[in-house]
């Protein structure tokens, strides 16, 4: 299959949707520590361009909604949520 984009359709799929962490969904950034959300940040951006095809998506996902989905998983691969806090999975207490 292949998809044909016109000027703005090509710059959008083509821009990073999230430039810098302040540019974030408030629900990371009030949430997750600064590393995490560079890591939510270059998940969603590599998801966002990777899924633009909707055959790639799973059946009635947005590539918003897919691209947060592999960003949250990307998060949860290095830190947990503890005490209400996400904190690095490398600091767990013995």
């Amino acid at each position: 299959m292949r998809i044909k984009f016109s000027g703005s359709d090509l710059f959008e799929v083509l821009r990073m949707p999230y430039q810098i962490n302040q540019e974030l969904p408030d629900s990371v950034k009030d949430n997750l520590p600064d590393h995490a959300q560079d890591i939510y940040r270059a998940a969603f951006n590599h998801a966002f361009q990777e899924y633009a095809d909707p055959s790639k998506r799973r059946k009635g996902g947005t590539q918003e909604e897919t691209a947060h989905r592999v960003a949250w998983s990307a998060v949860e691969e290095k830190y947990e949520k503890r005490d209400g806090k996400w904190v690095s999975k490398r600091n767990r207490a013995a």
